[in-house]
């Protein structure tokens, strides 16, 4: 996987963020379209350059994650 991709990946998942909001993992993957390894490469891109927040919420007793871009 060359670099570029995983930037150009990136620009996808902060652009999904963007436009939707907070979202969970498996509903940002599918909006993305990315597979599993670019997802996860393009994630750490964004978290490195700190561009990315983890939320966790609690609703009815369970944690559940969400990512949202840092303000």
């Amino acid at each position: 996987m060359e670099i570029n991709n995983i930037g150009n990946n990136a620009g996808i998942l902060w652009n999904t963020l963007n436009t939707n909001g907070k979202m969970t993992e498996t509903k940002l993957k599918k909006e993305s379209g990315l597979g599993s390894a670019e997802f996860y490469t393009a994630l750490g891109w964004l978290a490195r350059e700190g561009k990315l927040n983890v939320v966790v919420e609690t609703r009815c007793g369970k944690d559940c994650e969400y990512y949202t871009l840092n303000a």
